[in-house]
């Protein structure tokens, strides 16, 4: 059984609870940020707190990432099941290498169309940020530019949460 440290509680298997957060504006284009100190590019996302639904540790995040409040967007769908991702062990935070059992992320993903003024994006709201840069780009262009042990999890999530953007 893996270990059950804090708050970052790992499943059976060893994945970590997470949520992924793609924003679209009226373009249907997504915001894309970069990670601070680091070179990659990724969505939103971030764990699941003990006794924190999914929904709720998406909005958490949105305001802890990109300084958006529930006011500021819509919902418009979420991915139905967990989407498992493994994290090579080089790349993995000091963290997750003190868990012996960690072996990556399960991420329910989750669609939201901005209501407010893009100005609301803001990346300084932790005293951590976790991205230093944002814009928008196309809809698929994430898959080709994350980091290769994600993308199957990006192409799965954004084909998945498309045909939300359809019915509009």
């Amino acid at each position: 059984m893996a270990p059950q440290n804090n708050k970052y509680r790992l499943d059976r298997n060893g994945y970590r609870k997470n949520v992924g957060i793609i924003v679209c504006n009226d373009q249907n284009q997504v915001l894309w940020a970069r990670r601070a100190r680091h070179d990659g590019w990724q969505f939103p996302q971030g764990g699941i707190e003990p006794r924190e639904s999914p929904m709720d540790a998406a909005y958490r995040e949105l305001y802890e990432e990109v300084g958006l409040e529930p006011s500021d967007v819509e919902l418009l769908g979420a991915t139905d099941k967990w989407l498992r991702y493994e994290v090579p062990y080089a790349p993995r935070p000091h963290y997750f290498r003190r868990h012996r059992g960690f072996r990556g992320q399960k991420q329910r993903w989750f669609l939201f169309r901005l209501l407010a003024e893009e100005t609301s994006v803001r990346l300084d709201t932790s005293d951590n940020p976790e991205f230093d840069y944002w814009t928008w780009v196309d809809y698929w262009r994430p898959v080709h530019q994350i980091v290769q042990f994600k993308r199957s999890v990006y192409l799965r999530a954004l084909t998945e949460l498309e045909p939300f953007l359809l019915r509009l």
